[in-house]
């Protein structure tokens, strides 16, 4: 099953920044011209570039163009993020739209945060959540598929948590890193917000009690609708 031609695009420009063709602090060149050199639409190229953004390994800087990221400073969080417990604790009703829900080959950012290779395969999905029907984040979330076997659509998007613990799987720790950014026009539209408002990003990989990572989402939350607490 072939990845999407983002995907092997945002694994060549992945490779090219390990192997050092381009350094932290770097230019890559523009959309324009790696969508030349890739023989893709530039709409295709800036989902390539978009998700290694969202992962951290680019950013964009306005009027300048897109760089190699440098490293953040970052502050520990203790506990695990359910959105779905979260919100129902907030005494909200939690919600979700799905935007895409599909199983394919990972790509190298996916096969790392999880620990798999090219011969497995992986649940990607994309959702918008909500609180009280309000558009709080927008998610892509990708799971090893061979942990999934045997639940529903309706049990994953709903609570996969929930469903784990429902089948013996209990959840362990989460590693997190947050982060600020822009709101971009296609997140401003799915939030109902404007572009360039204030965005928090978290990158989250959970995994369960025996250290299994079994999820690795990428989610951006409207700055003025969420917020994250710390306990020391």
């Amino acid at each position: 099953m072939a990845s999407p031609i983002y995907i092997q695009i945002h694994n060549v420009i992945k490779r090219s920044i390990e192997t050092g063709k381009w350094s932290v602090g770097d230019r890559i060149p523009s959309e324009r011209q790696l969508a030349v050199d890739f023989g893709v639409s530039r709409m295709t190229l800036r989902q390539a570039v978009q998700t290694l953004v969202e992962e951290g390994i680019l950013e964009r800087h306005v009027g300048s163009g897109t760089y190699v990221a440098r490293q953040k400073v970052q502050e520990k969080m203790s506990g695990v993020t359910s959105f779905t417990e979260l919100t129902k604790a907030q005494g909200k009703v939690p919600s979700s739209k799905t935007l895409s829900y599909h199983v394919a080959t990972p790509s190298l950012s996916e096969m790392e945060k999880l620990n798999l290779n090219e011969n497995n395969y992986v649940l990607r999905m994309e959702r918008i959540r909500y609180a009280d029907k309000t558009p709080i984040c927008f998610e892509i979330a990708t799971i090893p598929e061979d942990l999934i076997k045997g639940f529903s659509k309706e049990e994953i998007t709903s609570s996969l948590y929930r469903a784990l613990e429902e089948s013996g799987n209990a959840i362990g720790h989460a590693q997190q890193t947050v982060t600020a950014v822009s709101a971009s026009e296609k997140i401003a539209d799915y939030l109902e917000i404007k572009r360039g408002d204030a965005i928090l990003r978290l990158r989250q990989i959970t995994s369960l009690k025996g250290g299994r990572p079994f999820e690795y989402v990428r989610t951006q939350y409207a700055g003025e609708r969420f917020e994250f607490y710390l306990e020391k």
